[in-house]
């Protein structure tokens, strides 16, 4: 890992993006090369996709702003 924070940022992006394309790559092969995948399965890749796209808008977004808020002394939440 010391090693990839050694690289230039942008080989250091590249990477990490090629990364990230090879592993999407790899999950939809896994999908069209099932002829006929159970019902189950996706109904349980579904239900993961899911719950990883919450907690991913969770951390790099909400939790930020509140985070944010509170620094700045405001009250995180909801207006009224």
């Amino acid at each position: 890992m010391e090693a990839f924070g050694a690289l230039h940022p942008v080989l250091q992006a590249l990477l990490a993006g090629l990364f990230t394309w090879g592993m999407t790559a790899l999950g939809a092969a896994a999908v069209f090369l099932a002829k006929e995948p159970p019902r189950v399965f996706l109904d349980a890749a579904l239900g993961f996709a899911a719950g990883v796209m919450i907690a991913a808008s969770f951390f790099s977004l909400l939790l930020p702003g509140i985070e944010l808020a509170e620094a700045r002394g405001r009250r995180a939440g909801f207006r009224r």
